[in-house]
C-alpha cells in the first residue's frame, strides 16, 4: 500500500478536496441567513476568519459580541420602527430571536408589546401638580426637581429609582427586564433611565448582563468554557461532515466540544465522554481495588491488605484481632495442625466443598473489571501525555527551531512548513486516539467482530502514527547540524510528507468507521 503512494498526488488531491469543502460549506452558509450574516460581519477586519468556510463554526471575541449585539439592536429598530430601547427590551423578551420577533410583531402589535412591557402611548404628566407622594419612600417631594417616570407615568423620586435599579442591577440578569415599582404595573424600565441613575459600576455590570445575555440566550451561541477566556463560540448548525462532531477550537487555544462543552473529544460521542469522565473522577475503581486486593477483618470489617508472605494477619489497634487470610478464622485455632503459617487446610476443605466460590468469583469478577480499565485507562493517559508533549514540541518548533533549522538547511521558512504540519497531524491524532480508548472500553464484550474490527482499524492508525512520531522526534535531530546532504535532507522531507499523509488516511479511517459506530462495516451473526 506504501509503495503506491505519493507525496504529490497526497498533496493534489488534498488540495481538491478542500476546494470542495469550501464550496460546499459556502453554500450551506449562503442558506442560513443569519451564519452568513455573522460571518460577513465578522470577516470584514479580521485576517484570521478568511478560512471560516472550512470551519463548522466561529469564534466570537468580546470585541466582536458587542459589534453583533448592537447590529442586532439596530437591525430590529430598523425592521419595526421602534426605538433603539424599545429593541433591546424586544430581543431580550425574545432570547434574541429576530424572527420570531418580526413574526409575532406583525401579527399583533398589541399582544407583543403587552408581554414585553412596552406602552406605547406615553401617559403625559399634569404639570400643574408641584408636588406628588412616592409610593417607595412614603414621602412628598418636588415635582420639578425629584420627580422620574416611565411610560406608565408612575412617579417615583430620584433617590428611590437609583436604589431600585441599583438592588435590580446587583441581583442578577433579571435587571434586563426590570419592571415599574408600582405594584401590577408591567410597564418595562428602560437602558435610558437605567443609565441616567445607576452608578458607573452598575452600568459596566448591566452592560456585561446584555452580553451575556446576548450569548447565553441564544441557541446558536456559548461562552468558551476556559478559565479566564472572554471569547464565545458560534456554531454554524448543520454544516458538519460529521453530525457527531461538534468539537471547536477557541482563539485562547482550547479545544471543546460545542454540545456538553467537555474538552474536545469526537470522534466519541458525548453520552460515552460523560460516563467515561465520571467514572475516572469517581470512587468506583476504588472499590474494585479494595474488593480485588483487600480482605475486611472478621472481628472489625475494616479492609486490610495483604502485605506480607504468611497468613497470619493482624488488624491494626484498637481492634489487634489475629485471623488467618485465607478462611478469615482466628489465628489461635491455627499452627501447625492446620498447615502451618504458609497453607491453611481449612481454607482448602471449605473450597473443596465450593463453600468460598462465590466469594471468589465475586473477586474474580472485581479484579477482571479493574485489569480491564487499567489497561484503557493507562493508554487513555499515555496518549494524552504525549499529546500535550507534542503541543509543545511544536510550539518551540514554530517559535525558535524553525527558523534554526532554515538557517542550517538553507531554505525559507515557508518551505518547512511540512514540519509543522506534520506536528500538527500528531498532535490532533494524539487527542483522537486518546478518546478511541474510552470508546473501547464500552465496547459490548459479546459483539466480537464490532470489537475485533475496531482494534483493527484503531491499530492500523497507532502504528502509523507511532511512525510519524518517531520521525518527527528522532529522526529530524540530525538535519540540525551542519554537514547534511541537500539531497539527504530531500528525502527526509519526502519521507514525513508521506507519514503525515498516511497517518492522516487511517485516522479518517478511525473516526469515520467509529462515526458510523461500526456497524455500516461490521454486522454480528
Amino acid at each position: 500500500m506504501g509503495s503506491d503512494y505519493d507525496e504529490d498526488d497526497y498533496i493534489s488531491n488534498e488540495s481538491d478536496e478542500d476546494e470542495h469543502d469550501i464550496y460546499e460549506d459556502e453554500a450551506v452558509d449562503d442558506e442560513d441567513d443569519e451564519d452568513a450574516y455573522i460571518a460577513d460581519d465578522i470577516d470584514e477586519d479580521k485576517e484570521s476568519m478568511d478560512r471560516i468556510t472550512e470551519k463548522n463554526f466561529i469564534v466570537l471575541e468580546a470585541e466582536d459580541i458587542r459589534k453583533l449585539l448592537q447590529d442586532e439592536i439596530a437591525k430590529v429598530s430598523s425592521i419595526l420602527f421602534v426605538s433603539r430601547e424599545a429593541a433591546t427590551i424586544l430581543l431580550c423578551n425574545y432570547n434574541w430571536d429576530v424572527d420570531k420577533i418580526s413574526e409575532e410583531w406583525f401579527a399583533n402589535e398589541e399582544k407583543v408589546r403587552q408581554a414585553a412591557g412596552l406602552l406605547e402611548n406615553y401617559s403625559a404628566r399634569d404639570l400643574s401638580i408641584k408636588e406628588f407622594f412616592c409610593g417607595i419612600c412614603l414621602e412628598n417631594h418636588d415635582c420639578r426637581y425629584d420627580a422620574v417616570g416611565i411610560a406608565c407615568g408612575h412617579l417615583f423620586c430620584k433617590t428611590c429609582w437609583k436604589t431600585y435599579i441599583s438592588t435590580s442591577v446587583n441581583d442578577g440578569r433579571g435587571c434586563l427586564m426590570l419592571r415599574c415599582p408600582e405594584p401590577k404595573c408591567r410597564a418595562t424600565v428602560g437602558e435610558e433611565l437605567i443609565y441616567s441613575l445607576a452608578s458607573d459600576e452598575d452600568k459596566e455590570k448591566y452592560n456585561n448582563y446584555l452580553v451575556r445575555s446576548y450569548i447565553e440566550d441564544r441557541k446558536k451561541t456559548k461562552w468558551c468554557p476556559a478559565p479566564g477566556c472572554d471569547c464565545a463560540v458560534y456554531y454554524i448548525v448543520g454544516s458538519s461532515s460529521n453530525g457527531r462532531n461538534f468539537d471547536v477550537t477557541c482563539n485562547c487555544s482550547y479545544g471543546f466540544c460545542w454540545n456538553c462543552l467537555e474538552v474536545a473529544h469526537s470522534p466519541v460521542d458525548c453520552d460515552t465522554t460523560g460516563k467515561w469522565i465520571v467514572k475516572n473522577s469517581s470512587e468506583a475503581e476504588n472499590t474494585n481495588w479494595i474488593l480485588t486486593y483487600t480482605k475486611p477483618c472478621p472481628k472489625c470489617k475494616k479492609p486490610i491488605e495483604k502485605n506480607q508472605g504468611c497468613m497470619h494477619m493482624t488488624c491494626k489497634s484498637p481492634c489487634n484481632h489475629h485471623f488467618c487470610w485465607l478462611c478469615l478464622g482466628p489465628w489461635s485455632a491455627h499452627g501447625e495442625r492446620t498447615g502451618g503459617y504458609y497453607a491453611c487446610n481449612a481454607y482448602e476443605r471449605a473450597k473443596q466443598s465450593a463453600e468460598y466460590d462465590e466469594d471468589k468469583n465475586k473477586r474474580e469478577m472485581a479484579k477482571n473489571s479493574l485489569r480491564k480499565y487499567t489497561h484503557y485507562y493507562e493508554r487513555w493517559a499515555g496518549n494524552e501525555k504525549s499529546r500535550k508533549k507534542a503541543l509543545k514540541d511544536l510550539k518551540l518548533m514554530e517559535a525558535i527551531h524553525l527558523e534554526k533549522l532554515s538557517e542550517i538547511q538553507g531554505e525559507p521558512e515557508t518551505e518547512l512548513q511540512f514540519i509543522i504540519r506534520a506536528w500538527a497531524q500528531i498532535v490532533e491524532c494524539r487527542r483522537v486516539l486518546k478518546w478511541t480508548y474510552a470508546y473501547g472500553y464500552y465496547l459490548p464484550e459479546d459483539q466480537h467482530k464490532k470489537k475485533g474490527l475496531f482494534e483493527y482499524i484503531q491499530g492500523e492508525a497507532e502504528a502509523a502514527l507511532e511512525r510519524l512520531h518517531q520521525c518527527a522526534e528522532t529522526e529530524l535531530q540530525k538535519y540540525f547540524c551542519e554537514g547534511v546532504l541537500q539531497e539527504e535532507f530531500n528525502d527526509f522531507r519526502h519521507k514525513l510528507v508521506n507519514l503525515t499523509g498516511w497517518t492522516g488516511y487511517y485516522f479518517d479511517n478511525l473516526v469515520r468507521a467509529i462515526g458510523n459506530d461500526l456497524i455500516l462495516n461490521c454486522q454480528d451473526s
